[in-house]
């Protein structure tokens, strides 16, 4: 392990406690402005009047800052991954929060999401050169990220509880990977020289990042307003650095030499992970309760 990257993952640690202490204080200035798990436009308006959301912005610029300059020290598949650690750390926030011991099942779904996405990286095999991408594959792959939040978007917004929880979470989280990946994209394109950081390439990408960025923050104020602040996390770190890692195979090359067979192992990981992200959710002490006290499922298509 180089000093640089040395360095990226000292980041990421400390960038995984600003998350879990950022999900935690935003769920609780979310949590009591809904009845429905939906956050409306008005409800949104007065939270972020509340300090506790104010400080929980706060530490998540901070984890945000600190997670963008790690992706310019290491690897896509270097970094990602780390944030997996605010999941046990949310979950015991939570259970502190609430005075009661976490459940098995909590424990059980925390333990798969964080070996599911361990294993997906250690088993993910091969270089970890990066290339600049070319700017097609960039497009392509922003299409195609945008289809898959809008399909769980539009899911979130028909469904309720932890399903609307997990669906506006991936929903983001998906969001995040692309953000991710294009940073270090950006960041490959402008120090090999490709390109000058006023181009207009870049400033476009800048405005994506920015754009996606805001729109992911807006999924994940929705994911709080149904669901627990741990599985909210849990889907985040879940998805977030497998969307990631994946986009830096396929666009920066990261990863090449991974063996045929080393996939399917990593999709088996991946089941392992949204596996353990499903079970966090369901038995989570904060769904239980929603459970308990909510009427027969049913399906919603509100917009408000």
């Amino acid at each position: 392990m180089t000093a640089l990257t040395a360095v990226a993952v000292g980041l990421a640690l400390v960038d995984a406690v600003c998350f879990a202490l950022s999900a935690t204080l935003q769920h609780h200035a979310v949590s009591d402005r809904h009845d429905d798990g939906h956050l409306s436009l008005r409800s949104l308006l007065g939270v972020v009047r509340r300090r506790r959301w104010l400080a929980g912005i706060a530490l998540g610029g901070l984890a945000v800052t600190l997670h963008a300059v790690a992706l310019l020290l290491a690897p896509l598949r270097v970094v990602q991954p780390i944030g997996v650690l605010a999941v046990p750390i949310a979950v015991l926030l939570t259970a502190s929060r609430m005075r009661v011991r976490p459940a098995r099942g909590v424990l059980v779904g925390a333990a798969l999401a964080v070996t599911g996405v361990v294993a997906f990286v250690v088993v993910s095999a091969g270089t970890t050169v990066s290339t600049p991408p070319e700017t097609t594959a960039l497009v392509v792959a922003c299409a195609v990220v945008a289809a898959v939040t809008l399909v769980l978007t539009l899911g979130g917004l028909v469904t309720r509880g932890w399903l609307r929880c997990v669906a506006y979470s991936t929903a983001a989280a998906a969001a995040f990977g692309l953000v991710s990946a294009l940073v270090r994209a950006v960041s490959l394109r402008v120090t090999s020289g490709e390109a000058e950081l006023l181009d207009p390439g870049i400033l476009l990408a800048a405005l994506v990042v920015l754009v996606v960025t805001v729109g992911g923050g807006w999924l994940v104020q929705q994911a709080y307003a149904a669901g627990a602040p741990a599985v909210v996390v849990a889907c985040l770190t879940v998805v977030d650095p497998i969307v990631a890692v994946l986009l830096g195979a396929a666009l920066l090359g990261e990863g090449a030499g991974t063996p045929l067979g080393l996939w399917s192992v990593m999709g088996l990981a991946t089941a392992a992970a949204v596996a353990g992200v499903i079970t966090l959710a369901k038995y989570h002490p904060e769904a239980t309760t929603r459970a308990a006290a909510a009427p027969a499922p049913a399906l919603e298509g509100s917009l408000t």
